[in-house]
């Protein structure tokens, strides 16, 4: 089988939709002999900031020396993206036997798309003998496929409001859903959540004997850095390879459960994971500066919360553009309305966009939130030919495309298939 008919095959399955529960992923990996029992792991969920989060660990733990495994998802342009051992994509190769030795299971039993990639990452894992796995959940946690896993310990970074009509319509029975990637007597890292939410994932970890150590406790906040503080450890971060405040706290929380999981505290060492996690990992999409002038950002901002830390970021230099032009595309199952209202008055251009996807909102869905709410908007049809004549033409102005990672990595493929990068 050749990597185009595997990937094809792989890509087919999205018909079989989302299907919550274990069962099909624990029968799929017993056929593979459990490959996911073969590899120590850490295991990432939350809201916002999952994907940051475990590329500042695998990035930190790779300048450690270690054979790293990273899977995460979705991809940005191309599928290998997701999973990665110390910055390197898995082979195409790999991906074609492995979906080959598949096929006729996926025709008896018909697994999911997230199913199958994930036993693929897990196979892959196990088989380069990776010393350590970090594992982003997909959709929630109680009921992800990744929640196969027996971790040396787990991280939830954020909790908002997504997903509602999957994980609930409440920041409590999102976090509890979220919480279920707790094991026991198995530590929990927990980002800075609402009251809320905490309260319930505590909650959980104390009936699974798990112990919790909450950021805020050893988090200070210094305005422009953050600085951890946790007995004879002290480590200020100014800067990272992502840019935004935001990026201080995820790479805090990262630093923490490195620090106490691995003892890792060598200053030097950890700098440098935090500056190069995007060449250590393959990370993008995080407020990336595509060109620099005139000034095109991409932004995987993909629900309200993801928005607003966008925002912050991005009203540091605004004004500096005499005209700001947004390219924005969403998923159905996000709070589309709330996002365009934050996004709205920061922009003198709106312009729709969509992917052929079945969750993927259409520039009619999107038109008629925008309408409602009394946004003019314009469709456009070719991004990526929108964007390369955009900075072609438009030396003082600025773009952003914003949204679903799905959408900008559409947009973003087409315009290096364009500079055959």
């Amino acid at each position: 089988m050749k990597i185009d008919e595997a990937l094809d095959k792989l890509y087919s399955l999205h018909k079989f939709g989302v299907k919550l529960g274990l069962d099909n992923i624990t029968k799929l990996l017993q056929h593979l002999d459990n490959p996911e029992r073969k590899f120590p792991s850490l295991h990432i969920a939350g809201s916002n900031g999952k994907g940051s989060v475990a590329s500042f660990i695998a990035s930190i733990l790779t300048g450690k020396g270690m054979k790293v495994g990273l899977y995460t998802s979705p991809h940005f342009v191309r599928f290998n993206e997701r999973v990665r051992i110390n910055g390197v994509e898995i082979g195409d190769e790999y991906i074609a036997s492995f979906m080959e030795e598949l096929d006729n299971y996926i025709t008896d039993f018909k697994p999911t798309f997230f199913e199958v990639t994930t036993a693929l990452a897990f196979k892959y894992f196990a088989e380069q003998n990776i010393d350590i796995g970090v594992i982003e959940t997909g959709l929630g946690g109680r009921l992800d496929a990744t929640n196969t896993l027996f971790p040396i310990a787990s991280v939830i970074t954020t909790i908002s409001y997504e997903h509602t009509n999957i994980l609930g319509k409440s920041l409590k029975s999102i976090a509890e859903e979220k919480a279920g990637i707790i094991k026991e007597k198995t530590p929990l890292f927990l980002g800075l959540v609402p009251e809320e939410a905490k309260k319930v994932i505590v909650q959980k970890a104390e009936s699974k004997k798990a112990n919790v150590f909450p950021l805020e406790k050893f988090l200070i906040n210094g305005g422009d850095f953050v600085r951890l503080k946790k007995n004879n450890f002290m480590f200020t971060i100014y800067k990272t390879g992502l840019r935004g405040y935001h990026q201080l706290v995820n790479a805090a929380l990262a630093v923490l459960t490195v620090n106490l999981i691995f003892n890792i505290n060598d200053y030097k060492l950890i700098s440098d994971g935090l500056l190069k996690v995007k060449s250590n990992t393959g990370l993008q999409g995080r407020y990336e500066i595509y060109s620099e002038e005139p000034r095109v950002i991409f932004d995987a901002a993909h629900n309200p919360d993801g928005v607003e830390v966008f925002l912050k970021e991005f009203e540091k230099e605004e004004n500096n553009c005499v005209e700001r032009t947004l390219i924005f595309g969403a998923m159905k199952d996000k709070n589309i309305s709330q996002m365009i209202e934050k996004l709205a008055p920061h922009f003198d251009n709106i312009l729709l966009t969509t992917i052929d996807y079945e969750r993927a909102a259409t520039t009619v869905e999107l038109k008629e939130v925008c309408n409602a709410k009394g946004i003019k908007t314009s469709v456009v049809k070719e991004p990526a030919e929108f964007v390369e004549k955009f900075i072609m033409t438009n030396k003082k102005e600025c773009l952003i495309i914003l949204g679903s990672i799905y959408i900008l990595g559409n947009i973003k493929g087409k315009l290096l298939a364009r500079l055959d990068i």
